[in-house]
């Protein structure tokens, strides 16, 4: 069974002569453990279609389903769940909380959910072994470099084990050298983790760490 189908996709935004047509009736599967990269020009509808997987916005028809559930049928609340335990993000923006160290920041998404405090420590010192980071547990963003918090932001995605990993331009905000850092860090997670992800990128070296690379193009999706 594909861990993501999507079929038919259509999203617009805008009214009349000024709609804009982010997705016209896109398809495809993704299978179990596999990292897509999505490539296409600023404005191609890369970001619309990572919100759509994940649950953060609605499509105008079609249907996404995720392991067998249909998120484009949940409400609220099941959206939220679906947010809590089944998917994860890494954006550019890194995200973190100021004012929490590297370990509370990973550990935010346990938090939430509960998690019982042994437990959720030894899966934060996991993360932070996991990405290169154990020494810097107790450091906050602001003591950290771009390519740190961008990796205490992969950890943190992990933290809660979802099945889908949605990453949008992880590298957008680092420089060269530390966004192959990132990258090949990003493929080395989702495998040890076993994660299926979705990656939107510009940057052809995630594209040669990809499994697969879909194209965007006028709304379409080609690959």
């Amino acid at each position: 069974m594909s861990a993501v189908v999507v079929r038919g996709l259509t999203r617009s935004y805008g009214a009349g002569p000024g709609t804009v047509h982010a997705l016209r009736d896109v398809s495809f599967d993704v299978a179990p453990g596999e990292m897509v990269a999505v490539v296409g020009r600023s404005g191609s509808g890369k970001t619309t279609l990572l919100n759509l997987l994940g649950g953060l916005d609605r499509p105008d028809t079609g249907t996404v389903h995720l392991e067998g559930t249909e998120v484009t049928a949940l409400g609220d609340e099941g959206l939220s769940a679906l947010r809590r335990d089944t998917v994860s993000y890494v954006f550019q923006t890194f995200g973190l909380l100021p004012a929490l160290t590297a370990a509370e920041n990973v550990g935010v998404p346990l938090r939430l959910r509960r998690t019982a405090v042994a437990a959720r420590e030894q899966r934060v010192a996991l993360l932070l072994d996991l990405v290169g980071l154990r020494e810097h547990a107790q450091q906050r963003p602001a003591e950290l470099s771009g390519g740190q918090q961008q990796r205490v932001a992969i950890a943190r995605a992990l933290a809660g084990s979802p099945r889908l990993l949605v990453a949008d331009e992880p590298t957008g905000q680092l420089d060269a050298e530390t966004g192959l850092a990132v990258m090949a860090l990003l493929r080395a997670v989702v495998e040890s983790e076993g994660v299926t992800a979705v990656v939107a990128t510009h940057d052809p070296v995630m594209m040669s760490l990809a499994d697969r690379v879909l194209t965007i193009a006028d709304g379409r999706v080609h690959g």
